[in-house]
């Protein structure tokens, strides 16, 4: 299996930024695709961005431009670069690995799909 710890959340003020960070253990090898997901209080989960392993992303309308997803492979860890924060964007963020192989460049944008995750990280946007 495959353990995920975030790290970076917080406190911010509108218009700042913020990095979350996934590192990855366990059978790293059987990773495809890593994700985050955030939920808001009385909200559903819902994807804000993922990539696979062949570099391939997809972010929710929500952020495109104002989030980024990155990986290093040789730390392994994903990264979550936030940009432009607002109130909108007050979350638990949750950290996500799938195992799911339909090609290097699927992209899994299904909750289902991933396999693993981590303990949530809250990130809070004031104004």
């Amino acid at each position: 299996q495959v353990q995920l710890v975030e790290s970076g959340g917080g406190l911010v003020q509108a218009g700042g930024s913020l990095r979350l960070s996934c590192a990855a253990s366990g059978s790293i090898f059987s990773i495809n695709a890593m994700g985050w997901y955030r939920q808001a209080p009385g909200k559903q989960r819902e994807l804000v961005a993922a990539i696979t392993s062949g570099g391939s992303t997809n972010y929710a309308d929500s952020v495109k431009g104002r989030f980024t997803i990155s990986r290093d492979n040789a730390k392994n860890t994903v990264y979550l670069q936030m940009n432009s924060l607002s109130p909108e964007d007050t979350a638990v963020y949750y950290c996500a690995a799938s195992q799911t192989y339909n090609g290097a460049l699927y992209v899994p944008r299904t909750e289902t799909e991933y396999d693993s995750w981590g303990q949530g990280t809250q990130v809070t946007v004031s104004s």
